[in-house]
C-alpha cells in the first residue's frame, strides 16, 4: 500500500510532537509531506528539524496545494472546527486534536459537514479509547452482564498545575485564547470516556469555581451532577488545584 501523504496544521507543542513521530518512522502508513503555521519561528523550527518537507505559512495554501492526502489539525481550540471543515471540503482525511471545539454550534457544523463527505475519514484525537482497560470497562458496562448502571462516579484530580504553568503562555487559561480551563484543556479525554463507557446523560448540572486555586480567569475546580434516562445518577469531579 502506498503511504498517505500527511500534512499538519499547527506545529506548536502537539503538532511538533506528531510531526517528529511521523518523520521518525513511528507511523509506517504515513509520510510527513507538509506542515503549515502562521508563526515564522515555528516554520524555522520545521526547516531545521523535519527534513525535506513542504512548508506553508497558511493552512489554506497547504490544503489547496494538492500535496497531502490526510491532515492533523493541532491549532488553538477555537479553530479546530474551522480547519476540519476546510479539510473535508478539499477531500482530505482529517484528524482533529482535542477538544472538538469551544462552541457547540461550531462542533455541530463540523459534524454536519462530515456527513456530506462519506469518502473522507474524519476523527477526533480521543486516544484513550484505545486503552485496553477503558475498552474492557465499556464492554462490561454496556453488555448489561452485571445489570444496569445505578450510579457513576468519575474523579480525576491528579493533574495538578502550578501557577508557573499558566504563566508560561498568555493564551493559557483565558477565555479569548483557550476558551476555558480544566474542562476544555485537561478534561476532554476523561469527559469522552465517561460518556463513552456510561452513555450520555440527559441532564447535567455543574458547579464551577473560576480561579479558585490559581490566578486565572477560567475554571480550575469543577463538580458535575448528571442524570441518565434510566434514572441513574452520576458525579464527575476534576481540578488542577490538588497536589
Amino acid at each position: 500500500m502506498d503511504k498517505l501523504r500527511l500534512g499538519i496544521i499547527g506545529i506548536g507543542n502537539m503538532g511538533s510532537g506528531h510531526a517528529k513521530s511521523v518523520s521518525s518512522g513511528q507511523c509506517p502508513d504515513f509520510e510527513l509531506e507538509a506542515v503549515a503555521d502562521i508563526n515564522p519561528k515555528r516554520l524555522e523550527w520545521a526547516k531545521e528539524n523535519l527534513g525535506e518537507i513542504q512548508i506553508f505559512d497558511s493552512a489554506e495554501k497547504m490544503l489547496d496545494s494538492g500535496c497531502i492526502d490526510a491532515c492533523i489539525v493541532s491549532v488553538p481550540h477555537y479553530d479546530h472546527p474551522k480547519y476540519a471543515i476546510e479539510c473535508m471540503k478539499c477531500g482530505i482525511h482529517v484528524m482533529v486534536e482535542k477538544p472538538a471545539g469551544v462552541y457547540m454550534k461550531q462542533v455541530k457544523e463540523m459534524n454536519q459537514e462530515a456527513d456530506k463527505h462519506p469518502d473522507v475519514v474524519f476523527g477526533m484525537m480521543f486516544n484513550q479509547r484505545t486503552n485496553c482497560i477503558y475498552r474492557k470497562m465499556r464492554e462490561l458496562v454496556q453488555s448489561g452482564k452485571y445489570g444496569r448502571i445505578r450510579r457513576t462516579n468519575w474523579i480525576i484530580t491528579n493533574w495538578y498545575r502550578p501557577q508557573a504553568y499558566y504563566d508560561s503562555g498568555d493564551w493559557r487559561a483565558t477565555w479569548s485564547g483557550e476558551g476555558g480551563g480544566v474542562l476544555i484543556n485537561q478534561c476532554p479525554h476523561q469527559l469522552d470516556l465517561w460518556q463513552w463507557i456510561c452513555r450520555m446523560p440527559v441532564s447535567v448540572q455543574a458547579h464551577m469555581c473560576f480561579g479558585q486555586w490559581h490566578n486565572i480567569e477560567v475554571e480550575d475546580d469543577v463538580t458535575v451532577y448528571a442524570e441518565y434516562e434510566n434514572g441513574a445518577t452520576g458525579v464527575f469531579v476534576t481540578t488542577t488545584g490538588d497536589a
